[in-house]
């Protein structure tokens, strides 16, 4: 069986696709090949510091205890842990950056959070090794 041929002059010429725009597009599907990829590691890949509620305990006023512990891939650095409170219908209530100093090890860490309204639980929001300057310590003159 063969092709059907289509009638001479009704539908014209195919246009010829010029040279260059075959490899513009492998270029282009490559391109975003990479920036996927590159984004997926960053997203995907370990943690650098990462924080784990060790337990908690409700305050009289607003507030509530927090333990945690953090680790890190390079214990030398310092970095800050978001804590937060929540409420009972699960609205955060209170939140606190606190500064983890560099430390050998896991660190285990205890702070307070104010909160709104009365708090029923609080964990670990996140970590970074990025220091906010406002939670750098200040440094003494002459050292």
């Amino acid at each position: 069986m063969t092709a059907p041929q289509l009638p001479e002059g009704r539908y014209g010429r195919r246009t010829p696709v010029p040279r260059w725009v075959r490899p513009l597009l492998l270029g282009v599907v490559v391109l975003a090949g990479v920036v996927v990829a590159v984004v997926g590691y960053r997203n995907l890949a370990a943690v650098p510091i990462e924080g784990q509620r060790l337990g908690f305990e409700l305050r009289d006023g607003n507030a509530v205890e927090v333990r945690f512990e953090v680790a890190r891939d390079e214990p030398g650095r310092p970095g800050v842990c978001i804590v937060r409170a929540r409420s009972l219908d699960g609205t955060e209530t209170g939140r606190r950056e606190v500064y983890v100093p560099a430390a050998q090890g896991r660190l285990a860490l205890t702070t307070v959070i104010r909160t709104s309204r009365p708090p029923v639980t609080a964990d670990v929001y996140g970590c970074s090794l990025r220091i906010p300057t406002y939670l750098q310590p200040s440094q003494q003159p002459g050292s």
